[in-house]
């Protein structure tokens, strides 16, 4: 129970100021760097105290001591010699290793000390440099042994790793409120005895939050230090910034990329939304809105946590306010943030601002689109969820996803991924390239034969079957391809006529088998032009010597080369149009025998034709390259992934080469960033693929989905599961889980 009154204001801590000089610099040097100058012997050295004269305790020894260099400023020689000493506290310099050589200079060793060790980066002129940041001081030293600089700088961070952590004021007394929680007058006294804790329109010269010193290298950024007090002048421009969504994002850009920053964010929007003089005015608000997106896009640390929801419990004090209903959304923010990937687009931040959610779009196969509501905590699983309710697709056997989708690519979002992120990403894509969407699709398809006909699941099989049709990842003869172009035609447009639309080819018909079919026939050997075979039977003798002429014979050569790339280029465009018009007029012609087909019975006719394919209902996935334990090895290959086998075909045919179903499966898994492995038996099987997450989801969806089934009863004709002492992989003993990576390239 704490004390009250008097007694409990002598132990508090006091005297805190922020808004002089002295809490951002005099305070913390003379705290935390400087050594008194009484204490130090001439060589640097600590004297004994008389305490540890009494025990008999000498003084402690030097770590290291060496001539090492020390870059200088203000003069024409960059680099001085100067002798080194290192001791337990700190780094000295002096003129010389006698016993009487003045010290040029102190670098006191704390927590907050950092070193920067020698790289090739920083080698030049034959020396190799390390950095030791200080408060105060930054000392770069130069040494022509690389193990020298090493052992340096090892020991420099041994020192500083030994040192206890220095606490700034402010983590001090989030600690007194931390424990004074429950005793409103101590909680208060100290806020109006702090300054620190309290609104300023000053201001702020040092960070609340410790920060080791130094610069962040690579990044773009200055140090800490310097971020973090930055940071708080971005937030005081908020009160006067006609348009505060630039400054938002900026603040919540620079806490994205150094994660160090967030709970100093956190502290100092704490304190600026406590005790302010004008806090219903629309400038002050203004703290509120970024306390707001922050808390739906990072999660502070425990113990700033913990500060800030006490902070919001005392806000919420005041009713039927907007700083209530701003703690109120906040507090329940905080219990559904995850870690965001992407800074919140412009139109996320304004939804914020307001306290509103976002109408995101969702598409599906053919035209349709459902508008949902999200919020920045929404899920890829739960709009799937939502949009199975929405179409009636919550009993269908076969399992659903989400994926980002533009006219040329395609991939699924991962289940846990948050809608906010992908819509930022895709926005950002959407600026610089295609269009992209969100579109509900089918994922497993585990039981094709139960679709019902009317359903809208059916037109999902025939749309996604299409798009296969349309990339080239259906083997089919010519003539079917003619045929499912003839059927796609008509289940769109109807019965053929004169004035009926007729779509760009490459939306009905593979338009590499056309590019194949030319370059095939141009590739044929054709006889060389006559002046080519009299060249070549020329003497060597006779040829142009090299010289003079040189120049102008490659000039020549490259004129000729070039203009010989153009005929070729005019003659298969002009030989892909003569293809494209012949199948074009293939295509209307088995359309005009189609008059009387209904949508319904072009697509049940098309999808028989599909069905004839083995392989009908897998996701095919290029291989680059595939080599087996037993020494087969190929190259450009389909890796097909389906509900009860995982097959390798070449590209274009229809039969397997290889086919393994999920019970001679022992274990599969990503080995490297761009090779997939699966372990069949006593084989193993290696492909080379960009498509590694996606690979991976897929199989982990089909044996999740097998699971569930076999836990409602069913007995699919599928997967016997085995044991496997691999622990790298998967093992199809136990149902792995699904692979949870980003849906994107952060």
């Amino acid at each position: 129970m704490p004390v009250p009154g008097v007694s409990w204001f002598l132990c508090c801590r006091q005297d805190f100021s922020l808004l002089g000089r002295n809490y951002g610099e005099k305070e913390e040097e003379e705290c935390f760097e400087l050594r008194n100058k009484e204490d130090l012997a001439p060589n640097g050295r600590k004297k004994p105290t008389n305490e540890e004269n009494g025990m008999g305790v000498d003084e402690e020894p030097d770590l290291i001591v060496k001539w090492l260099l020390r870059e200088v400023g203000g003069s024409w020689i960059k680099h001085r010699r100067y002798w080194f000493v290192l001791t337990h506290d700190s780094l000295d310099y002096y003129t010389g290793p006698e016993k009487g050589a003045r010290r040029l200079g102190t670098l006191v060793l704390t927590s907050l000390c950092s070193v920067i060790w020698p790289d090739k980066q920083t080698y030049k002129e034959a020396y190799w440099s390390i950095t030791v940041y200080g408060r105060k001081h930054c000392h770069r030293l130069y040494t022509k042994h690389f193990n020298e600089a090493v052992h340096w700088a090892c020991a420099i961070q041994k020192i500083i790793d030994t040192k206890s952590p220095v606490e700034t004021p402010t983590l001090l007394l989030i600690r007194d409120i931390e424990e004074n929680k429950f005793n409103p007058e101590v909680v208060e006294h100290i806020y109006q005895h702090n300054a620190i804790l309290k609104y300023t329109q000053g201001p702020l010269y040092a960070p609340l939050l410790p920060f080791p010193y130094g610069n962040l290298e690579h990044t773009g950024y200055g140090s800490m230090r310097e971020e973090a007090v930055r940071l708080f002048n971005c937030l005081q421009q908020l009160e006067s910034a006609r348009e505060p969504v630039p400054i938002i994002q900026g603040v919540l850009q620079t806490c994205l990329d150094l994660r160090p920053l967030r709970d100093e964010v956190y502290c100092q929007l704490v304190k600026q939304t406590s005790h302010t003089p004008s806090p219903n005015t629309a400038a002050h608000l203004r703290y509120w809105q970024l306390l707001t997106c922050m808390s739906c896009t990072f999660l502070p640390g425990y113990n700033v946590l913990k500060y800030l929801r006490f902070h919001l419990k005392i806000q919420s004090q005041t009713p039927e306010s907007e700083m209530d209903n701003y703690a109120s959304f906040i507090s329940e923010a905080l219990e559904k943030t995850k870690c965001r990937e992407c800074v919140p687009s412009w139109e996320e931040i304004q939804m914020l601002m307001n306290r509103q959610e976002m109408l995101c779009t969702v598409h599906y196969p053919g035209t349709g689109s459902c508008q949902l509501y999200i919020s920045s905590h929404t899920t890829a699983n739960e709009v799937v969820r939502r949009m199975q309710e929405k179409l009636g697709l919550q009993d269908s056997k076969n399992t659903f996803a989400l994926f980002e989708q533009n006219a040329l690519w395609e991939q699924p979002v991962s289940g846990n991924s948050l809608i906010a992120d992908v819509l930022t990403f895709t926005a950002k894509e959407s600026e610089s390239k295609s269009q992209w969407k969100l579109c509900f699709k089918l994922y497993c398809l585990l039981d094709a034969d139960s679709i019902s006909v009317d359903s809208i699941e059916y037109l999902f099989l025939f749309e996604q079957c299409h798009e296969m049709v349309v990339r080239g990842q259906l083997p089919a003869r010519e003539e079917d391809l003619v045929a499912l172009a003839a059927l796609r035609l008509q289940s769109l447009v109807g019965d053929y006529s004169t004035h009926a639309p007729f779509p760009p080819l490459d939306e009905l018909f593979p338009g590499h088998m056309l590019e194949t079919r030319v370059l095939m026939s141009l590739s044929a050997p054709q006889a060389a032009p006559p002046c080519q075979v009299e060249a070549q039977d020329c003497p060597a003798t006779q040829r142009f010597p090299t010289g003079l002429l040189a120049g102008t014979l490659w000039s020549h050569s490259a004129t000729v080369a070039h203009k010989q790339k153009m005929e070729n280029d005019k003659r298969l465009l002009s030989r892909l149009k003569e293809e494209a018009a012949a199948v074009t007029a293939a295509i209307l012609d088995r359309w005009k025998g189609l008059a009387g087909y209904s949508g319904r019975d072009s697509m049940a006719a098309y999808l028989t034709i599909a069905r004839q394919w083995s392989g009908f209902g897998c996701t095919l996935y290029e291989v680059d390259f595939y080599i087996s334990s037993t020494g087969n090895f190929s190259e450009k290959l389909w890796l097909g992934v389906a509900a009860t086998s995982v097959s390798i075909y070449k590209q274009g045919e229809s039969e397997a080469l290889e086919s393994f179903p999920y019970g001679q499966i022992c274990s599969y898994g990503v080995s490297d960033s761009n090779t997939f492995k699966i372990t069949a038996g006593d084989r193993d099987l290696i492909f080379e693929t960009t498509k590694l997450t996606e690979i991976m989801q897929l199989m982990n969806a089909y044996f999740n989905a097998i699971h569930r089934q076999r836990g409602k009863g069913e007995d699919p004709d599928t997967i016997t599961f085995t044991e496997s002492t691999d622990v790298s992989f998967h093992h199809m003993a136990s149902t792995p889980t699904l692979l949870e990576l980003p849906s994107h390239p952060v």
